[in-house]
């Protein structure tokens, strides 16, 4: 549930949108990646969402089916129109992005009194972003999904914290709080969790998140890798070595692994492997949504690193 858009990549590196001559258009939205990656991995998924009543809107059903991710849940918003996202490439890890969502996103007008809160209670994994909560009506119509969800294992809060959504990081923060205890997974990286509970160093970070109610914290720690921790174990996996080209879309890769290992019963150890070497291949890829990989991709990546050590 959450975000959706057209995401316009330039198609040359190193120069800024200015002098870009030729672009890629691709589904985006970070928790429409994430039901495309799940997809990815055999699983049944569906969107949330809304778009603009508008030819970009056209074009997100159309690639959501060739996704084999459900648009069920994805209705039109009059007189607002498809968000678009530009980016800027400059590899190994700037890619600076350029948001067009005034006066205010689709994505943003989904309702409450409009959810299928069976199917949202049904679901064997519900994932929500923190963006859902920067604003009304999506604000409340979270909440409602999470109510109804009445913490049933696997609903997962995504950190994704991006300032420009928000009026402050104090508003940011304290709809966090009110959130997590209605949450039993949280995923950010270490800045996304200074927003949501003050802390930067991932141990006390994921504390701090187990503390808020979550029953696993997962800590994203960059070149670092990554951290997960419940309230008997902790794991730290180190990261999976690539060539970056578009670090963008790495995490929504790494989301939807995440609820393939989750729903398939795995041991966090393993959950986190198979869901680094997800994101590390797309961060190898221009694009998002298409470079979210399939299953044996990813098991051939592992392969390959373990045969390296």
């Amino acid at each position: 549930m959450g975000r959706v858009g057209v995401d316009i990549y330039p198609l040359q590196d190193n120069v800024g949108l200015e002098d870009v001559e030729t672009f890629g258009k691709y589904l985006g939205g970070s928790a429409t990646n994430v039901a495309v990656a799940a997809a990815r991995h055999g699983r049944s998924s569906a969107v949330i969402t809304r778009t603009g009543h508008d030819a970009f809107g056209t074009f997100i059903h159309k690639a959501l089916a060739g996704f084999g991710v459900s648009d069920q849940f994805v209705t039109a918003v009059e007189g607002l129109n498809t968000p678009l996202a530009f980016c800027e490439i400059y590899p190994p890890d700037n890619f600076p992005l350029l948001f067009y969502r005034q006066p205010t996103a689709p994505d943003l007008q989904i309702r409450a009194e409009e959810l299928d809160l069976d199917a949202i209670g049904g679901a064997g994994v519900f994932w929500a972003t923190v963006t859902g909560l920067s604003e009304e009506p999506s604000r409340g119509a979270h909440f409602a999904a999470w109510q109804a969800r009445a913490r049933k294992q696997f609903t997962v809060l995504d950190l994704d914290y991006r300032e420009m959504f928000w009026e402050s990081p104090q508003l940011a923060t304290e709809q966090v709080r009110k959130a997590l205890p209605h949450v039993t997974v949280a995923v950010g990286n270490k800045e996304e969790c200074e927003v949501a509970v003050g802390e930067t160093e991932p141990r006390k970070a994921a504390e701090a998140l187990l503390e808020a109610g979550v029953e696993i914290a997962i800590v994203k720690q960059g070149p670092k890798g990554v951290l997960g921790m419940t309230k008997d174990t902790v794991v730290e996996v180190p990261p999976t070595p690539v060539s970056v080209i578009n670090g963008l879309g790495a995490g929504d890769s790494f989301g939807g692994a995440l609820c393939h290992g989750l729903l398939a019963g795995w041991d966090l150890e393993r959950i986190l492997r198979f869901a680094n070497a997800a994101g590390a291949i797309v961060a190898t890829r221009r694009e998002c949504s298409t470079a979210m990989p399939y299953t044996t991709e990813v098991e051939a990546l592992l392969e390959e690193v373990a045969s390296r050590a």
